[in-house]
């Protein structure tokens, strides 16, 4: 088949440049839909008299999407790599019915997250940190996002099976798509049309169903795709959907604890009052700056990983990790120490309130400085889920955000007043950074060993 030496190329090319070229189209990509949630913030903290409660209120509605969109990561990270070990073995016929099986997922996780949250919708916004005063803008936004869910269940989670082709440019191109969209229909929905928060929310929609249209048009293709959806795998069969669940909770429970903790602090800094649930808000976009660029290299990189560890060439498989490990700890160490320097730059993108960018001012540093290390988690994390490593993924995913930050945030609020709360999430993040270092310097060598002919 034409299009599969694009796949073979993976178990081929030099190394270095081979990562750089899968992992660079990703990483654009990731930056590109890290816009979907920042312009939204952007524009929204800066319309005139109500910016920072409606700033707030669409930040009590990410624990919810990130709830939903948690989904997506069943399939993306336990479907994908699983596929990718099948064609490094040369087994086409299951990587399809792996792809199949991940698409009709998809399909239900989309169809039962949006009714339940439609019908839990403002009890849950309150427990995840709405006031009076914002809840107005949550319901607004959140009502009109969820329009959207199976778009962004197909985008999202069929996009690595792109990846897996050795196609990135392809994979990067449906996010790219999507976000400029939403850049350009977001100030058009706010503020030419005078719709808001509902406006920001009508663009997100729109743009996400352009990205699902981009992803489905290729993988339908027999011309374009060496991998691809075909209408006899779509079907539950249980052994390929117990492999896809076993990897993918690791993903999941990685994107699950995200919804978590922003249950947990903004139900946490509720109780000081709502500018503090908008500091959050404009903290864990400036996070995302250092952690989503170094999630689309992982996206990257894993294909890489699959492929020679499936086909059984343990020297390429260390030299990707090296690769990766430089990279993503260097990356983000450099974007995190930028942002503590320059704390009110960043909260000047969001909002020109005084008082809310002192407080950014303020708390930024004590929230981010765990962050710098967080590369050696990432790096290692996403080669365990590479090697169909399920229970260890799993395990490191819930050292981070459950085993750490919830109690953390749950009890230093006692011991240093709202400054704890955010003191949780720098004491956790280096803490499970160390942690998985450790566990991954010791387990690695014995996966490798395992897989040696």
């Amino acid at each position: 088949m034409e299009n599969s030496r694009y796949e073979e190329r993976l178990g081929t090319d030099r190394m270095l440049p081979l990562v750089f070229r899968m992992a660079l189209p990703t990483v654009a990509a990731q930056i590109v839909n890290l816009l979907y949630s920042i312009v939204d913030r952007v524009y929204i903290g800066h319309i005139p008299d109500i910016g920072t409660d409606a700033l707030a209120g669409i930040g009590v509605t990410g624990s919810v999407i990130i709830l939903i969109s948690a989904f997506s990561s069943i399939v993306g990270g336990g479907g994908a790599p699983l596929a990718a070990i099948a064609l490094g073995q040369g087994d086409r016929d299951r990587a399809e019915r792996i792809l199949g099986n991940g698409f009709v997922l998809l399909i239900a996780f989309a169809a039962i997250t949006s009714a339940l949250a439609y019908i839990f919708m403002e009890p849950v916004l309150f427990f995840t940190g709405a006031s009076s005063n914002t809840i107005g803008y949550a319901k607004d936004y959140l009502s009109i996002y969820l329009l959207g869910t199976g778009f962004v269940q197909i985008s999202t989670g069929l996009n690595t099976f792109i990846n897996i082709q050795g196609r990135p440019g392809i994979a990067m191109w449906s996010i790219v798509i999507g976000a400029l969209l939403n850049i350009i229909l977001d100030p058009l929905f706010i503020f030419v049309f005078g719709m808001g928060v509902k406006g920001a929310a009508i663009a997100t929609v729109i743009s996400q169903a352009c990205s699902a249209a981009w992803v489905l048009s290729f993988l339908f293709s027999r011309e374009k795709a060496s991998l691809c959806l075909a209408g006899k795998y779509m079907h539950m069969d249980p052994k390929i959907i117990g492999a896809v669940m076993g990897l993918g909770v690791s993903p999941f429970i990685m994107a699950c604890t995200e919804s978590l903790v922003g249950f947990v602090l903004n139900g946490s800094l509720k109780q000081f009052g709502d500018i503090y649930v908008s500091t959050l808000t404009i903290l864990q976009s400036a996070m995302q700056f250092g952690s989503v660029p170094i999630t689309g290299f992982a996206q990257g990189v894993v294909p890489v990983i699959s492929y020679n560890y499936g086909h059984g060439d343990i020297g390429r498989v260390k030299a990707c990790f090296r690769i990766s490990l430089v990279t993503m700890f260097s990356f983000n160490a450099a974007v995190m120490v930028s942002m503590i320097s320059f704390p009110s730059v960043v909260a000047s993108m969001f909002t020109s309130d005084p008082e809310l960018i002192g407080t950014v001012r303020r708390m930024m540093p004590v929230f981010l400085s765990g962050m710098t290390i967080f590369g050696l988690q990432r790096a290692c994390q996403n080669t365990f889920v590479a090697l169909g490593q399920a229970r260890i993924s799993v395990f490191i995913a819930l050292l981070r955000k459950v085993i750490l930050l919830v109690p953390l945030a749950l009890l230093l609020p006692g011991i240093w007043g709202v400054k704890g709360v955010f003191a949780a999430e720098g004491i956790a993040d280096a803490t499970a950074a160390i942690c998985c270092t450790i566990i991954f310097a010791v387990s690695f060598p014995r996966i490798l060993k395992m897989r040696r002919p």
